[in-house]
Order: structure tokens, then C-alpha cells, then sequence
């Protein structure tokens, strides 16, 4: 067994070993252990120190001698650190991580009301700290408790919300807590939720004009809290946005697009082998979802269709990190998948000159002129570009890429 690592039944893809191994300098395990092996696992473990996660923060309590006095307060234990005598104390790094979620936001929530969504896992620690904090009303909406889904409609004035379920994380991305259109007074929103980096519910605040955070910032400050407790040292808070910064741009999607025949499958292959990624074409991935050529697609069964296939390639494409993605043409012609590529992606814009770009084997270029399919999707494309890149040679656009990106 390793010396430190993350406890908890079902971990999945985690952060952290890559997060503790930036701040601390050790390796870090995932310690996935079913509900009736705590007691093996705390007795006969030889773990020096464990962060822990749902659904244990409450359950390992017992197994801790002496608790902090914020962990005593609040209730809740995610770390744990086997003393001299081997005997354990358990803490919680959560509510420093949370508040300094908040602060580093730029947002104060002094006085004003907050509603925090779920009422397990980290919920009582993220309540404290909005009240320590100075929050005026904080309320807990549950599925079954005294303010839930049903009767959410009483606190749409709210000024602050957080998502603290996992309603929204990878793979089921998508799908957000409630709907926030109806939070017309809405000042924030953050969501513990960091994978993806835009969930549905942050993409909604964001479109309310709201300030919008993930929970990688948080996670990152409880590391960084719980490594100092590991070790017994003091860790500089600078360099929480430091790793925040790496831990997002390794996890991030860079998706390419731009017209056929822009460049994008050639400079996306040699970007990818730059930066030592994984290079996706959804063009490639179509015709094995769809079990035919895109060609066929077109001839047979029309656009539309094609656009649907397009989609759902796309939505299985983007779920993931850390990827160089090429898009097809026209996927700026259906607005839903934008919100695809914003989860996870940041979007780069390929322009060639009309008149350089190519149509052979592109049935729409074909059917309707490179030149006008270009003049409609064109709003489209600089909408959706973050960064355009001018194309002049493959080795020329990559550097251009990487400029853009800061790297």
C-alpha cells in the first residue's frame, strides 16, 4: 500500500495523485475499499497519510483518536494522518479549500442569501464556510429535505449557489442540478464539480452573466492544505494556481476548427505529437458509428443525419481530456454543439483563404460552392473560435497554436 493516497468506494478518474505529486513530491494512491473493509483497512493499514472522499468524510470519524477542531465542528473528515503512536487524526482540508474557492473568485457573499444543492459529502463543511464567511441566509436544498427541488421556487433570489452533488460529473456530463434561469438576482455560482470544467450548471450561470467557477481551484487548495498536514511543513498558497493552471491545461481538449480542407486533420496530428496528446478526427469516427462512409451518409440517408451522427461523436469525443480533436466543417451549424466543446475544449479557429481550400470529396463543398458555404458559416466560426489562427504551413501553425495557448 502506498504511504498516501485518496480513500473512498468508487474513485474513477481522480486529480490527485497528479495534484500531490506537484505539491508534495510523493506518489499518491486511489484506495477504492467497500463500506465492510474500513475496519480491516484502518487496522491493519500502513498508510502514513489519506485524504478521504464520498461516501466516507462522516463514516472514518470513529477511526480517528482526535479530529481538529474544524473537523469536530463541522463533522466531517477528508484527512487523516497517522500520529507517532499510531493512532489517527483526522481533519478537514475542505473548508479551506472552498473558501478559498470563493475568495479567489473576486465574489463576496457577506450578507447575501446562498443556496447550497445537496446535503451529503462535503455540504455541511461548504455551509460553514459561507457562514463563517458572512453569508446572510444559507439554505440546503435537498431531494427529500424542508427546501427541495419542488419548492425551490421560494429562493430564486438567491445571490448565490452551489452545486455540492456530483450531479453533472464525467461521465454523466450534461445535466446540472436544476435549471438557473428562473435565479434572476444570480451574482455566482460554483460548482465542486471539476471534471468537467464547464458543466451544465456553470454553463447556465455563465449565460446569466454570472461568475462561474469549477471545484479544480478547490481541489488544488485542499491538496495543497492536506500536504502540509502530510508532512508536517508549510506549503506557499502561490503555488495553488500555479498547479491549478497545469492540472487544467493537461486536461484540456484542444479542438480545431475551420472549413474543410483547412488544415486542421495535418495540424492537429503534428500539435498533438508536440505536445505528446492523443489526436482525435471526428471525421474518422463517423463512418464507425455510422457503419458507412460519410459519403454513403450524404447519398443516402441526407445532411441531417449526418449533423445527428455528428453530434453524438462529438458528445463522446469531448467528454474526455486532454485531447487534440479535429471537428468536421459544419459542426458550427448546430448551436447544441457548442456547449459540447465548451466542457472540456478550448477552440481554435483554422483560416485558409477561400480560395486554397480544396472540395474534392466534400459533398456539401461540392453541392453548394466553397465560396458561399464559407460566407454563411463565417459568423459562426469567428463566434466560436477563441483563438484564429492563420494558416501558413503546418509547423508555422502550430507554433502559432502553442502562442496562443501560452505554452
Amino acid at each position: 500500500m502506498m504511504e498516501y493516497g485518496l480513500l473512498g468506494e468508487h474513485l474513477g478518474h481522480s486529480f490527485s495523485p497528479q495534484i500531490h505529486k506537484m505539491i508534495g513530491g510523493y506518489d499518491y494512491g486511489l484506495f477504492e475499499r467497500d463500506p465492510d473493509t474500513l475496519d480491516d483497512f484502518f487496522a491493519n493499514g500502513t498508510f502514513k497519510a489519506i485524504n478521504v472522499t464520498i461516501p466516507y468524510k462522516k463514516a472514518v470519524i470513529p477511526y480517528c483518536k482526535t479530529l481538529s477542531p474544524q473537523a469536530a465542528e463541522i463533522g466531517s473528515v477528508n484527512t487523516i494522518r497517522r500520529m507517532p503512536d499510531g493512532s489517527y487524526f483526522g481533519d478537514n482540508t475542505d473548508y479551506y479549500g472552498f473558501t478559498y474557492m470563493v475568495k479567489h473568485s473576486g465574489v463576496s457573499v457577506e450578507g447575501k442569501k446562498c443556496i447550497v444543492f445537496g446535503d451529503g459529502g462535503v455540504a455541511p463543511t461548504v455551509r460553514t464556510a459561507l457562514r463563517d464567511m458572512g453569508a446572510g441566509e444559507v439554505i440546503t436544498v435537498s431531494r427529500k429535505g424542508e427546501n427541495n427541488f419542488s419548492n425551490l421556487d421560494r429562493h430564486y433570489d438567491a445571490a448565490v449557489l452551489v452545486n455540492a452533488t456530483p450531479v453533472g460529473t464525467y461521465p454523466n456530463n450534461g445535466v446540472s442540478v436544476t435549471e438557473l434561469a428562473p435565479f434572476t438576482k444570480l451574482e455566482a455560482a460554483y460548482d465542486l464539480v471539476y471534471n468537467p470544467a464547464v458543466t451544465e450548471f456553470l454553463r447556465q450561470a455563465a449565460e446569466l452573466g454570472a461568475v462561474a467557477v469549477n471545484g479544480l481551484g478547490m481541489l488544488v487548495a485542499q491538496a495543497k492544505r492536506a500536504v502540509e498536514i502530510f508532512l508536517d511543513t508549510e506549503v506557499s498558497d502561490n503555488i495553488i494556481e500555479e498547479v491549478r493552471k497545469k492540472i487544467a491545461f493537461q486536461n484540456m481538449n484542444i479542438a480545431l476548427i475551420g472549413m474543410a480542407g483547412s488544415g486542421k486533420t495535418t495540424t492537429g496530428k503534428a500539435l498533438a505529437e508536440k505536445l505528446g496528446r492523443e489526436f482525435v478526427d471526428c471525421d474518422d469516427l463517423i463512418p464507425v458509428y455510422a457503419g458507412k462512409s460519410i459519403q454513403d451518409i450524404f447519398a443516402e440517408d441526407g445532411e441531417e443525419v449526418f449533423r445527428q451522427i455528428e453530434t453524438a461523436v462529438l458528445s463522446d469525443v469531448c467528454k474526455k481530456g486532454g485531447l487534440v480533436i479535429a471537428t468536421g466543417g459544419g459542426v458550427v451549424t448546430r448551436p447544441e454543439n457548442l456547449p459540447l466543446l465548451r466542457q472540456n475544449s478550448v477552440t481554435v479557429l483554422l483560416h485558409r483563404p477561400v480560395e486554397d481550400l480544396p472540395s474534392d470529396g466534400r459533398p456539401l463543398s461540392q453541392k453548394h460552392g466553397v465560396s458561399a458555404l464559407y460566407e454563411k458559416r463565417k459568423p459562426l466560426y469567428e463566434a466560436w473560435g477563441e483563438h484564429r489562427i492563420e494558416c501558413n504551413g503546418v509547423e508555422e501553425s502550430v507554433q502559432q497554436i502553442l502562442e496562443a495557448l501560452g505554452v
